[in-house]
């Protein structure tokens, strides 16, 4: 596939910018398959989700299947090739993965078999035509049973995921690879994904707690440093990992010393993550605030404008969270 081109030279009209996350997929997988051949990238037609040229298709030989615009062959293949030992990792676009579904419930999480899906430009950030948009994954895949979803935040995190999805084989995993421009912070991972729904607390803070979901935490960040500027208060910063699961301990142990929890997720807010942690504290007395976009078809938009739309600014959220404390 080929995006805008000058119809004259051929050449592109708007030059690549440094690696993203699909480049280091590529990357890591290649290396990968070179020492496990039980490892296989599969894509619906779409190689360059998971930044598959043609050289590197070759190059990873039969453990690269595309299996064309067929997204549902693509996850019962996955399926079926975790049921018989391998190590399946699918790279599908969010848009895309509604084609799916009945295969996901059906043939992947009833039988837990160990696959990885790929879930990119599942955000604000992504594809913004109206039959594109990537907004809704987080809705459609984090209510499925046995489903693990995870949300990393840096090149690292992702990578660290990848990894633990690919060699565990328990559970059917999908990695949302982040939104907008990559992110590295050059720290090493040492998180154990396989103990489930364990939340990461960055920094302790009290009164308020900030839950930054995915590529939305640096956000969390400007506005945890806005609401100390602005009120004094410092916030705890969490960074939550697991789009699928509640972290109750943690959670529980909020109510001793903050007042108001809010989270942010790139995407839209009815079904979503936000809901999750709203439910957990309905019968306390935290106050919830829940950051997200809301339920409606997009076109074409400004990313600024929606963002702005939806109180997605960190100065928003600042003013937000100053109204109720």
């Amino acid at each position: 596939f080929s995006g805008p081109f000058d119809i004259e030279t051929g050449k592109p009209l708007y030059a690549g910018g440094e690696e993203g996350y699909e480049e280091i997929t590529c990357k890591y997988l290649l290396d990968k398959m070179k020492k496990d051949p039980s490892v296989v990238a599969i894509t619906s037609g779409t190689p360059g989700v998971m930044g598959f040229t043609k050289s590197k298709r070759e190059e990873a030989g039969k453990q690269f299947v595309d299996v064309g615009i067929a997204e549902e062959t693509a996850v019962a293949l996955a399926s079926g090739i975790a049921a018989n030992g391998g190590k399946p990792v699918y790279g599908v676009y969010s848009t895309f993965i509604q084609r799916a579904y009945d295969q996901i419930s059906q043939d992947l999480c009833i039988n837990s078999n160990a696959a990885t899906i790929i879930v990119a430009w599942g955000s604000v950030y992504g594809m913004n035509d109206v039959t594109h948009l990537g907004l809704y994954d987080i809705p459609m895949l984090a209510n499925i049973p046995n489903l693990v979803y995870l949300a990393p935040t840096t090149k690292e995190e992702y990578l660290a995921m990848l990894d633990w999805s690919i060699e565990q084989n328990e559970h059917p995993v999908v990695i949302r690879m982040p939104g907008g421009a990559l992110v590295s912070d050059g720290k090493a991972v040492t998180k154990d994904f396989g103990r489930l729904n364990t939340y990461e607390v960055k920094e302790k803070g009290a009164k308020v707690a900030v839950i930054g979901l995915g590529s939305f935490y640096p956000l969390g960040e400007q506005a945890a440093a806005l609401i100390k500027e602005k009120t004094g208060v410092q916030p705890t910063l969490i960074n939550p990992y697991y789009i699928t699961g509640v972290d109750t301990d943690l959670l529980e142990s909020l109510k001793a010393d903050h007042d108001v929890v809010i989270t942010l997720e790139d995407g839209v807010l009815d079904g979503g993550f936000g809901e999750k942690i709203a439910r957990f504290y309905g019968d306390s007395d935290m106050k919830v605030l829940n950051f997200g976009l809301k339920k409606e078809f997009l076109d074409r938009y400004d990313v600024d404008e929606v963002l702005k739309d939806n109180h997605l600014t960190a100065e928003q959220i600042a003013e937000d969270v100053e109204k109720v404390l």
